[in-house]
């Protein structure tokens, strides 16, 4: 009896080339437009060319939104390479929303406490350090008991957000003198703590920061020593141990530089974005940074591309909302219809699917 096969099979596919695999994404990125396309005339009764005209607009119309776009992905951006080093290790920490709000709530302490004491550029190096420090602490906390009793990283780590988000709140409070809620713009007289202007661009500091941060994160993971052993402890902490190292100090280390950066990106917002700070500081990209990380598959520099794609697609959603009478509930779907169509093209870059010949008896 002939031995039968199934009708199709999945199979893991590492020998694409580099240009099958973009044609791929190409090719969900045109099925996704079409989708996309068709929702837009059959539910909205609008133009699909004028939508996506419009969602351009929302991220390049002018020369201040083009520098918002390059801003926002610089944020994004941060959170995500902040996130990698701890996915690396299969680690999962998604409490990168704390570790912002608890950076971001020392960059404005320093602002609020030392803005007519000190000048700009030293309160600006204090809470570039403190805010490395307070996110580092963040994310040791839950690293100690995952070494220790190992204890479940993701819940620990999302708890910890909700603890920073109190903090904030009472500090809020605290500095709040006309019971508001808000502590409105920190040192609006005066801007000390803010970011300069460096050749006349507002924004053009957080993106040098980050730039050096994804520059420095990348060689990290893939050039050092530590990286090396962050690497091996996310794909066998038994291999680890038999190779002689100490997982539960790369653990903790990794989480320490993993809450750090992520400290950073608050700093970033307070002194670079809003100056200000409340429980909205984080604005959720502590989540949607996780998207970022695992689309690039936790390879700081395509990061760049996905951050973008994704910052773009949320002013393009706003855009669509306003030019059209749009709820944001319709431009969402658009967004969603788009990620969903990159994510699926993934599963295609990674895997073949091979159907059953015919065969002869």
């Amino acid at each position: 009896m002939a031995n039968r096969q199934p009708i199709l099979r999945i199979r893991k596919n590492e020998e694409r080339s580099f240009l099958s695999k973009l044609l791929i994404k190409v090719i969900f990125i045109g099925i996704a437009l079409l989708i996309s396309a068709l929702f837009i005339n059959l539910v909205t009764k609008l133009d699909p060319l004028k939508v996506y005209a419009s969602m351009f607009r929302g991220a390049f119309s002018t020369t201040r939104r083009t520098w918002i776009t390059i801003r926002d992905t610089a944020l994004l951006l941060s959170i995500a390479v902040g996130l990698t080093p701890a996915f690396k290790m299969k680690f999962w920490n998604t409490g990168a929303e704390g570790q912002i709000l608890v950076g971001g709530l020392v960059t404005a302490a320093m602002m609020i406490y030392l803005g007519d004491k000190l000048p700009s550029g030293v309160i600006l190096l204090l809470s570039f350090v403190g805010s490395a420090i307070a996110g580092a602490i963040w994310g040791f906390i839950p690293a100690y008991f995952k070494a220790r009793y190992n204890t479940n990283e993701t819940l620990f780590t999302l708890m910890m957000n909700y603890v920073g988000i109190q903090i904030v709140e009472f500090f809020v409070d605290v500095w709040d003198k006309k019971q508001s809620h808000s502590v409105g713009v920190i040192n609006a007289t005066n801007q000390a703590g803010w970011f300069p202007s460096i050749f006349g661009q507002q924004y053009l500091l957080n993106i040098i920061i980050v730039a050096v941060l994804t520059i420095a994160v990348y060689v990290y993971i893939k050039y050092s020593k530590h990286g090396y052993e962050v690497t091996v402890t996310g794909e066998s902490e038994n291999t680890a141990r038999y190779t002689g190292i100490n997982v539960p100090n790369v653990i903790i280390r990794t989480m320490l530089l993993s809450g750090a950066i992520c400290g950073l990106a608050g700093f970033t917002e307070v002194a670079g974005i809003s100056h200000t700070i409340s429980v909205k500081t984080s604005g959720g990209r502590g989540f949607t940074a996780i998207i970022a990380a695992w689309l690039a598959k936790l390879n700081p520099i395509v990061m760049i591309i996905y951050s973008f794609l994704i910052v773009f697609l949320n002013k393009g959603a706003v855009q669509i909302a306003s030019d059209f009478n749009l709820n944001e509930y319709a431009s969402n779907i658009i967004s969603a219809i788009l990620l969903f169509c990159i994510l699926a093209s993934e599963f295609f870059t990674n895997y073949e699917v091979i159907f059953r010949h015919k065969e002869e008896h």
